[in-house]
């Protein structure tokens, strides 16, 4: 994989049927990354806030107020709490974040495993669904099945997926393809 641009980067993918878009911007800003994306059938904005080696630090979720309708983050050994200090015990030992309906999700986790082709790795990772705001922590196992080739096995489904020259998915079969 090679770096990101300095000056930022932006992906755009489209659900499968073509009827929503599924944006990200990265931005390099006060030493660690910032992924903000738009989800359009949700019409929801996200903002994962990533170290430079690739853990999710925070995620802020936005529905329909200027303030965050969630916003967590975490000690960086798996402990989570909500921005007002309260400790959320049910989602320690999760690393990664994924927002469900968002490609982008799958890429820190990639980025910061680096594994070898035939290398897998099982985390335990945080779903966030958009509707409810419910965070459930669930398995899931990414294995690196060619160069850039991924598969990742969840609880209730697997994907599979080849990646970009960063780390980005393209296409996510009956999820999302990029444009």
């Amino acid at each position: 994989m090679i770096a990101f641009p300095a000056d930022g980067f932006e992906a755009r993918w489209v659900t499968w049927d073509g009827g929503h878009a599924d944006r990200v911007s990265l931005r390099w800003e006060n030493e660690a990354w910032t992924a903000t994306g738009q989800l359009g059938r949700e019409d929801v904005e996200y903002v994962l806030r990533i170290s430079p080696l690739w853990q999710v630090r925070q995620l802020l979720l936005f529905r329909d107020l200027e303030e965050p309708d969630l916003w967590l983050g975490t000690d960086g050994r798996g402990h989570w709490g909500e921005v007002n200090g309260a400790h959320r015990p049910e989602l320690d030992g999760a690393i990664d974040v994924h927002v469900a309906g968002a490609a982008f999700s799958h890429s820190p986790p990639i980025r910061r495993l680096d594994l070898p082709e035939g290398g897998a790795a099982e985390l335990t990772v945080l779903t966030v669904d958009v509707d409810t705001l419910a965070v459930t922590p669930h398995r899931a196992v990414y294995a690196r099945t060619g160069e850039r080739r991924w598969r990742v096995a969840g609880d209730a489904r697997t994907v599979e997926f080849d990646t970009d020259e960063y780390g980005l998915p393209v296409d996510i079969e009956g999820v999302a393809r990029r444009e």
